[in-house]
């Protein structure tokens, strides 16, 4: 079975996944409204329109940008985690259905077909 979990996680990626627990919390929601609603009146304060529809695009914009970069990071590293652990749950389903074929036969199809699905190397046994 692959195996590619390292240590521990770079800057990059520990960065990340603060973020995403700092954006996921409902004040920065609160804070985000916050920022509109202090937004909307300052059209009086500008002398267009334009830029004061410039302002909260651009603002808009980057933020969702990066969050987007951060976000998928950690929504790839969970992704990966959760194939690591179904690859090992269905490592250990074969194995069992590997002790178990010795009483019934049909179990052996069976369990090459989910080696196959799932992309199980054969080990060689050790015993």
């Amino acid at each position: 079975m692959p195996s590619e979990v390292s240590g521990r996680p770079s800057v990059f990626d520990r960065f990340a996944t603060h973020a995403s627990e700092f954006v996921s919390r409902a004040w920065f929601f609160v804070m985000c409204v916050l920022l509109v609603v202090i937004w909307a009146p300052s059209y009086f304060l500008l002398d267009s329109a334009d830029t004061w529809q410039l302002i909260i695009n651009t603002m808009t914009t980057i933020v969702t940008f990066l969050l987007v970069a951060l976000l998928q990071n950690t929504q790839k590293r969970s992704d990966d985690a959760l194939q690591q652990k179904l690859n090992a749950i269905a490592d250990g389903l074969s194995d069992i259905m590997g002790h178990l074929a010795k009483d019934n036969p049909d179990l052996r199809h069976d369990r090459q077909e989910l080696r196959d699905a799932v992309g199980l190397e054969d080990r060689e046994s050790t015993r």
